[in-house]
């Protein structure tokens, strides 16, 4: 029987690609968008919602939870607002949607997230990591992409810059050094759907390798 999803940030780079992956799979009924204002996107079973993760009252209830919300410190203006929306968001929706019913939560997060890290970016990836561990949901699956290759709607200078690296040091990441090769969107997008559809329990984390991997298996 066809299941029943939520996602978050799906107006970003991995979250639209994510979000038109839900749409197109079979195993979906319906698919919820939680959006700051309407996407302009239609489909029989899309529904958007106007959200404010500071209130989650009206949360819908789904069974698999999508969450790629993120922003840069230089949008967000400040290290407080960036932990309000990379942390503090994601942690409500999880809990919030945990008590609706939710029993697998998907999360987009980066390569290197340690919540020991003296960098506060991967530190606060860390740490929303161990927050979302600890909660008893049936499969957790963290994605850890390195640098993301795609279309963005919002200009990015530093992560230009640091693709452009990427790019040309790409032939020398090899063993350990393969997880900071650059990834496309798409299949990281592909990856998440797949994971929810393994029907596996309990905490699983994906790196290079094994976000390729899954996003070519077949469903």
């Amino acid at each position: 029987m066809p299941g029943t999803a939520l996602t978050a940030g799906s107006t970003g780079l991995v979250g639209s690609d994510c979000l038109r992956s839900l749409l197109a799979s079979p195993e979906y009924a319906s698919v919820t968008a939680l959006v700051r204002r309407p996407g302009g996107i239609t489909h029989p079973k899309l529904r958007e919602q106007i959200v404010n993760f500071e209130r989650l009252d009206d949360l819908p209830a789904a069974e698999n939870i999508f969450c790629a919300l993120g922003t840069t410190i230089r949008k967000a203006g400040s290290q407080a607002e960036f932990r309000k929306i990379d942390f503090e968001y994601p942690r409500r929706l999880a809990e919030r949607s945990l008590q609706l019913g939710a029993r697998q939560f998907v999360l987009v997060s980066s390569v290197g997230a340690n919540a020991k890290s003296k960098n506060f970016y991967l530190r606060t990836k860390g740490e929303l990591e161990d927050a979302l561990r600890a909660l008893p949901f049936e499969a957790l699956h963290i994605f850890r992409p390195s640098f993301l290759v795609g279309e963005r709607k919002e200009s990015r200078p530093g992560e230009r810059f640091g693709i452009g690296l990427a790019r040309a040091t790409q032939f020398v990441l090899f063993g350990n050094l393969r997880r900071y090769r650059l990834i496309q969107a798409e299949v990281v997008a592909k990856a998440m759907v797949n994971a929810a559809h393994a029907g596996i329990s309990g905490v699983h984390v994906y790196e290079y390798d094994q976000i390729v991997g899954l996003a070519q298996q077949k469903k």
